[in-house]
């Protein structure tokens, strides 16, 4: 059975995002922003249906998807682009691949104890997150 994700999650580190967004091709006035903030998740886990709402006082991301169903995402507002992705669990692990104009884009989700921690890939570049459950 896999890890329950339920909870809201405050960022506690957030390691190589900058590099990141420039794989993602960010514009640097945008990147600069955002290497500012720290964004907290709030995910709803309701079997195959999850939401991952990622907020800041800069913009919001929702992801509404249902695990192992590859859907169009709308990147619009991250990197203005659009992506196949698909969703599936690897074990305890939330594994995403994102198809589209990014080579190797996609990231992971697991849980450790009171922690989330999130691994963001693209273009061979590793951003890694984690955030702390309150």
């Amino acid at each position: 059975m896999p890890v329950d994700l339920n909870g809201y999650w405050k960022m506690i580190s957030n390691d190589n995002f900058e590099e990141y967004m420039k794989a993602l091709e960010v514009n640097v006035a945008i990147r600069k922003i955002a290497n500012l903030l720290k964004p907290d998740k709030d995910i709803i886990h309701d079997g195959d249906h999850i939401i991952i709402k990622t907020l800041s006082t800069f913009k919001n991301y929702n992801m509404d998807f249902y695990v192992g169903k590859e859907f169009e995402e709308d990147l619009t507002g991250v990197d203005d682009r659009k992506c196949m992705t698909t969703i599936t669990w690897e074990g305890d692990k939330l594994v995403c691949v994102q198809k589209g104009e990014i080579e190797g884009r996609g990231w992971t989700h697991w849980v450790e104890g009171d922690e989330l921690h999130l691994e963001l890939r693209a273009a061979g570049v590793v951003c890694k997150q984690v955030f702390k459950k309150t």
